[in-house]
């Protein structure tokens, strides 16, 4: 009778550990990512059309993952600060975390690649693997996933702005970030910190002449109704990084981490590939908008990097990290 007692018990105590395993194993779990871009956005778009659906689809509805663009759950340093004290699974930033991580610096970095398919083969293969293990010491509360495009930087102004002369004296908003504030001041322009959602009616009402941004934004964000030039620079690939809560990610199982970890990838190679394609249809919207656009030449694009030497020179001096990393970008094939 007690064998008998014994062996019902053992065989309810193994029932109980395969339902918990099981019910622990199927456990709903919600991953909300959070980004500044309107839905239109190449990076945006590889949330919904290629990481969204890939992750609930390979989890078998286990995941679920609810995606808000446009600044629903905060702008950017509401997200990287939400991201880093769990207050949100997932996010989609910039290079605003630069001034804790001097690195980060790379980002921002004009003229680092030969053309965007060149970016794309750095952010997407093994410099971006080292990159990330260096990125996740600085921040340890953080998993780097993959890095896609943000866009390739270009000038507008509603004033002539066809060569490297016409910059000398206008005005121009930039971003609150040193890099891009000497590069305009390099060139002879006066710079205003403007935000970006602030930027349209500043255009518009003359607070500044110009901004710089990629082709894609200018089109998402309307610029095109209040600027009359486009100067094709490129002179800065800028970069977003799609980033996981480490507490949260490493709570989940490895079959569930590995689902992610490649969603995340094939969203950024994605990405990636819409928007280099996205760049000859941007130019000729806009053109049709009735903007001019001047593309920068071989010679135009050698004189621009020796207009903006002060701001190199200073950014070498104070990083003695740059030159190992910007030659290890450029040696990428």
């Amino acid at each position: 009778m007690k064998i008998s007692l014994w062996k019902i018990m053992c065989t309810g105590f193994l029932c109980a550990a395969v339902l918990l395993t099981a019910c622990k194993r199927d456990q709903k779990i919600v991953i909300k990512v959070g980004d500044t871009w309107s839905p239109t956005h190449p990076i945006a778009r590889s949330i919904d059309e290629v990481f969204k659906p890939q992750v609930e689809q390979k989890s078998k509805g286990v995941i679920t993952v609810e995606v808000y663009h446009s600044q629903v759950l905060g702008n950017e340093q509401t997200l990287w600060n939400g991201v880093r004290n769990g207050s949100i699974e997932m996010v989609v930033v910039g290079s605003g975390m630069n001034s804790e991580y001097r690195p980060m610096l790379i980002s921002d970095w004009p003229f680092l690649y030969r053309d965007i398919t060149h970016a794309k083969n750095v952010w997407t293969g093994s410099f971006f693997d080292d990159f990330t293990k260096d990125f996740e010491k600085a921040f340890p509360t953080t998993r780097m996933l993959s890095v896609g495009p943000n866009s390739s930087r270009t000038f507008t102004s509603k004033k002539q702005l066809i060569g490297i002369s016409d910059f000398h004296g206008q005005k121009f908003r930039m971003p609150s970030n040193p890099i891009h504030v000497g590069i305009a001041t390099d060139l002879g322009a006066s710079v205003q910190i403007i935000p970006l959602n602030e930027l349209y009616n500043a255009l518009k009402a003359g607070i500044v002449d110009g901004q710089d941004n990629g082709m894609v934004t200018v089109l998402s964000e309307k610029f095109n109704e209040v600027q009359k030039y486009l100067y094709e620079t490129n002179h800065i690939m800028a970069i977003m990084e799609l980033i996981v809560n480490a507490h949260f990610f490493d709570k989940l199982s490895k079959e569930h981490q590995k689902i992610i970890r490649d969603a995340a990838k094939d969203a950024a190679v994605w990405a990636w590939d819409e928007y280099i394609k996205s760049v000859d249809a941007d130019r000729e919207t806009i053109r049709k908008n009735g903007i001019t656009v001047t593309q920068l030449t071989a010679k135009d694009r050698d004189d621009f990097i020796a207009k903006i030497q002060p701001t190199l020179t200073k950014l070498y001096s104070e990083n003695s990290w740059a030159e190992e990393l910007v030659n290890k970008v450029k040696n990428t094939p």
